[in-house]
């Protein structure tokens, strides 16, 4: 009687397990549940309940596994995080312990610039083709991939089935390692499905199964990820087709980089079409079976190519087109492909491309702005190169116009022409002459004055390489020491202002009696007097201080007395304002504000100038120039020694006589 019960009970249990195995009726009950508390709210400030991801494949190259990293140097630049993501305590215990979160992963991404309205600037978009949905891919294709991959996945009389796990793969590979005990021979068979896959090549630690702690992860994740939606995982598995094939890795080539997605690969392993590619394969009885045979055999190759991508890619061809061939068969046999098609695969070589696609040609005029700040992003978020940058799932909002700026580039573009230069009357005494316009660089940079700061509107040149004359340049003219000695200028107005600010009238009078230079004493006369005693107030009154732009003066500077000009004579009587100056370039005027300048850094110095100008015995200048001597002594010497410790006699005499100006010798 009890064995009878007991044999029931062992059929009920049996009958369950294989009932469950087949439904996953049990499994969708338990993870919908698990995955409705999986949550999270995006709000205001930094979140104090956040993970972040460990650091697989797609973590890396989109940047979440950097984020830590990203926000202490932004921080560091007095960024701020304004909006954060916080986790339920659910999600936060599921990524705690699988390494990684669980939701709706974006399938491509890369760096997006706005302009000052919300208009793109600039978009990359990484991988570059894809398929978007399940209803894109053609019904060959995933007949293939299925075949292959995952025979059971997309079964449409379990809608509940769960993914993540075949569980007659995952006897036999359970039983094939433990067979691998008793004889490593044995050891064989995998129970990847592709929903695991994804998660391995995605975020497990170099794209790989290292233990089977991590592959039981894989199957955690990928089972949680597909009961996001509810119990039904019909659509889930239809976007795991979609997500494998836009995902899978394909190796990489010098001078394009990795390459995701069997979409990308087409094109740069074989330098084959990927709408043409879709369209060819879609068809059910093509106009040209030999190219849809060629395409097929290529899309099947790279399919297979995904288990040792390198090797197949790049070292050993020959093995991948003996096993490809080999497929070809058994899909025939399978009844996924016509005899006709296998056939006519068969008789195809896979020809691969000799080099990889070159980049789309671009105007580097039209990209200067977008440059500039890719330029500036580098440093900011310590990326090593653009390529990495530009793979970042990251949105950028600058202050450029991205209307004007392409207006500004149009005029731009148009200067190489003479009779455009003509026309806009740039031709002409002191301006251009008989010199071939193409020639010459045009550069732009205008600001827009906010309330507590510019904004930069238009950052563009002439220069169609990738050279950026307004960032990369450095000129040495008269203008450019102008601009530096202004800025010198109102710097020092800045600090002065913030250091008599708040003082008194009285003791500003104080103050400016007693300065031993002419800009503090300027700087507290003013402000004793001044009914707005704001920083801008005070800046526009500093540039409108005027100085005499006559040449009737000597000036003592480092290398003695000199006597300077100003450009154009006309200037010589005049007396103009610091902004008239800096606007039409008048030299002597400058001359005397840099004397002002100097004389401000000599009386800030105040005592130790005196010590330092004192020239006697152990004051602090005598042991000023003797650390200097003694410095450039020791750095002469090392040389010295570095270039002649060693060698023998003649060649010392060789490298001395090398270094002779032969000139010079008789």
């Amino acid at each position: 009687m009890l064995l009878g019960l007991g044999l029931v009970v062992l059929f009920l249990v049996a009958w369950g397990a294989v009932l469950e195995m087949r439904t996953s009726f049990l499994q969708s009950l338990v993870f919908t549940r698990l995955t409705g508390d999986m949550t999270f709210t995006v709000g205001p400030g930094p979140s104090g309940n956040i993970h972040f991801p460990n650091g697989g494949p797609y973590d890396e190259r989109l940047g979440y596994a950097r984020l830590p990293l990203f926000i202490e140097a932004l921080s560091a630049h007095h960024f701020v995080v304004e909006r954060q993501a916080t986790l339920s305590p659910q999600l936060d215990r599921f990524g705690a312990a699988n390494g990684y979160l669980i939701y709706h992963e974006k399938g491509r991404a890369g760096l997006t610039l706005l302009d000052r309205a919300g208009a793109p600037l600039y978009a990359a978009s990484y991988p570059e083709r894809t398929y978007g949905d399940f209803k894109a891919v053609p019904p060959l294709v995933v007949d293939t991939l299925l075949f292959i991959e995952d025979h059971y996945l997309l079964d449409p009389r379990y809608r509940q089935h769960n993914p993540a796990v075949d569980w007659r793969r995952f006897a036999l590979a359970a039983a094939g390692r433990g067979a691998g005990w008793l004889d490593p021979h044995l050891r064989q068979g995998g129970a990847s499905t592709l929903a695991t896959q994804i998660e391995k090549f995605q975020h497990s630690p170099g794209g790989r199964t290292g233990s089977i702690k991590e592959k039981l992860r894989q199957m955690m994740a990928a089972t949680a990820r597909a009961y996001l939606g509810g119990p039904d995982t019909t659509r889930a598995r239809q976007q795991i087709v979609t997500t494998y094939l836009d995902s899978t890795p394909l190796s990489s080539r010098p001078g394009y980089g990795e390459i995701i997605g069997v979409g990308d690969g087409l094109w740069v392993w074989y330098g084959t079409d990927f709408a043409e590619a879709n369209r060819v394969l879609a068809e059910p009885a093509p106009a040209n079976l030999a190219r849809k045979a060629e395409i097929y055999k290529q899309m099947l190759s790279l399919l297979l190519a995904e288990r040792r991508p390198s090797y197949y890619l790049l070292v050993d061809r020959q093995a991948l087109e003996v096993l490809t061939d080999r497929h070809l068969h058994l899909l025939s046999a399978a009844g996924i492909i016509d005899p006709a098609l296998r056939e006519t695969a068969l008789k195809t070589e896979l020809h691969f491309r000799a080099e990889p696609p070159a980049p789309l040609p671009v105007s580097f005029v039209g990209r200067k702005a977008a440059d500039a700040i890719r330029t500036e992003l580098l440093p900011l978020l310590r990326a090593p190169s653009l390529y990495n940058l530009d793979r970042l799932d990251l949105t950028v909002g600058t202050t450029f116009d991205a209307a004007a700026q392409r207006r500004i580039t149009d005029v731009l573009a148009r200067l190489g022409d003479r009779d455009q230069v003509k026309s806009l009357g740039l031709v002409g005494q002191k301006l251009l002459g008989t010199e071939n316009p193409s020639r010459i660089t045009y550069s732009v940079v205008l600001y827009e004055r906010g309330t507590d700061r510019n904004f930069v509107r238009i950052h563009a040149d002439s220069l169609d390489e990738p050279f950026d004359i307004n960032s990369g340049a450095k000129l040495i003219l008269g203008s450019t020491a102008k601009l530096r000695t202004l800025i010198t200028y109102l710097d020092i107005i800045n600090r002065l202002h913030g250091r008599y600010a708040e003082m008194s009238s009285r003791e500003l009078q104080a103050v400016s009696a007693k300065a031993q230079d002419p800009l503090t004493r300027w700087a507290a006369g003013y402000l004793a007097g001044a009914s707005d005693r704001s920083l801008q107030s005070m800046l526009d009154a500093a540039m409108q201080r005027r100085y005499s732009a006559s040449p009737n003066e000597t000036f003592f500077t480092g290398g003695g007395m000199h006597v300077f000009h100003n450009y154009e004579r006309s200037d010589d009587g005049k007396v103009p304002t610091v902004a008239e100056a800096f606007a039409h370039s008048i030299n002597l005027a400058f001359i005397r504000l840099m004397r002002d300048i100097s004389h401000y850094y000599i009386a800030e110095a105040g005592p130790h100038m005196k010590e330092l100008e004192a020239d006697q015995p152990d004051s602090v200048r005598e042991i000023y120039l003797r650390r200097f001597a003694d410095q450039e002594g020791r750095t002469y010497l090392n040389r010295f020694y570095d270039d002649f410790h060693g060698r023998t006699p003649d060649e010392v005499l060789s490298l001395l006589a090398g270094r002779q100006d032969r000139s010079r010798v008789a």
